[in-house]
């Protein structure tokens, strides 16, 4: 019988259509992301887990499953000059998870996150009114000089010259072409602000980790579902710097106040390089602003509750996105009182969103917000 706990769920019973190698896989990309991809960490966790549940037998070992790792390309061997090699002292190189890897890892975020969502075709949200796309109305006009020939109906248009000029003296005119209407497809254009100060591992409490499992879901969801739009990430301490896809399984905190002005101007800079219309920032943060950067490069940094100076910095930026057209939607996973008013008061300046959360409904949130902002226009 199945148990259901919070966390990983271990258990003696496999699935039918699993193989050892895939049981201990799924867990194995968990533990990649809790340790930033540090491989020799999350096989010496997945030992001791396996002291624990039994999950491996004499036919499969873990040294098996790692000899399956790199044979099928999902780990590699790389040189270390330290001659130190696995730890052991052996000089063979150091093991490192690859790009399939983490893809892998995307993919299973996205499962988790958002697996309850049913898939769709091409994807691409649609706006309310018809124009030039290639979503089906199934609504049909007269054509009309200038429309694309791929665009004409032919089983309507040889219907109707059937009609019109009958089967025994049968000729296809201009007036018998018919168009099928189509919804234009705007796209989105986001970026994704992670907020990575000290505070985000504070008082043993892991919140970088639910952070960028939603980044990589959220990715993972807009490259395959959403091809046409676009989505850019971004990490803020002290200052402000972009990052890959492909970097986000090994985001760590570091030990930075937060700068959320230099988050917010560097999203921006990003969005305005984008054609798209439509155009978000989401931020996920738990901790209040605390640094700012001065026009002579030093820095000003108070960490005692809010500091009007830095709040107000960020109140202008709410402000200037919202006449670039720019909704910010703030993802606060804290609770502190004062903390959710400075949020209220940034929101109502940009005019944007505000959810405050647990780690435990993050992705869901998120995604919910994009779903919503992508079926409907941004106007101007």
């Amino acid at each position: 019988m199945k148990t259901r706990k919070s966390g990983f769920v271990f258990k003696t019973y496999e699935a039918p259509n699993q193989s050892p190698f895939e049981k201990l896989f799924e867990i194995f990309k968990e533990l990649i992301t809790y340790t930033s991809g540090d491989f020799d960490e999350a096989i010496d966790w997945l030992r001791q887990l396996d002291k624990e549940y039994e999950l491996t037998t004499p036919d499969y070992t873990i040294d098996d499953f790692i000899e399956d790792l790199k044979n099928k390309g999902y780990i590699s061997e790389e040189i270390d000059p330290t001659g130190e090699g696995d730890g052991e002292g052996d000089g063979k190189g150091k093991f490192a998870i690859t790009a399939k890897t983490e893809r892998a890892i995307r993919q299973q975020a996205l499962d988790h996150i958002f697996g309850k969502i049913k898939r769709s075709g091409a994807g691409n949200h649609k706006s309310k009114g018809v124009g030039i796309g290639d979503e089906h109305t199934g609504e049909f006009r007269a054509y009309q000089f200038g429309d694309a020939l791929e665009k004409v109906s032919m089983t309507e248009s040889l219907r109707n010259a059937q009609i019109n000029n009958g089967l025994g003296d049968f000729s296809l005119t201009e007036d018998d072409l018919v168009v099928e209407e189509t919804l234009h497809k705007s796209q989105m254009s986001t970026v994704l602000m992670i907020d990575i100060s000290h505070s985000m591992i504070l008082y043993g409490e892991d919140r970088i980790t639910p952070a960028k499992k939603v980044a990589m879901a959220l990715s993972e969801l807009i490259t395959t579902r959403y091809p046409k739009d676009s989505i850019e990430i971004l990490v803020f301490g002290n200052d402000a710097w972009p990052i890959k896809i492909k970097d986000l399984p090994y985001l760590k905190v570091g030990p930075y106040h937060t700068n959320t002005v230099a988050g917010l101007q560097l999203a921006m800079d990003m969005l305005r390089r984008k054609r798209n219309t439509n155009k978000q920032i989401f931020m996920i943060t738990d901790g209040k602003p605390s640094c700012l950067r001065l026009p002579d490069g030093q820095y000003y940094k108070n960490s005692n509750g809010l500091d009007p100076y830095i709040t107000n910095k960020c109140y202008a930026m709410a402000q200037q996105a919202r006449r670039l057209h720019i909704p910010i939607t703030t993802f606060m996973i804290a609770e502190d009182p004062y903390l959710m008013q400075f949020v209220r008061e940034f929101t109502q300046a940009n005019r944007g969103k505000a959810f405050y959360t647990g780690l435990k409904g993050l992705g869901e949130m998120i995604f919910e917000d994009y779903e919503n902002n992508r079926k409907k226009r941004i106007k101007g």
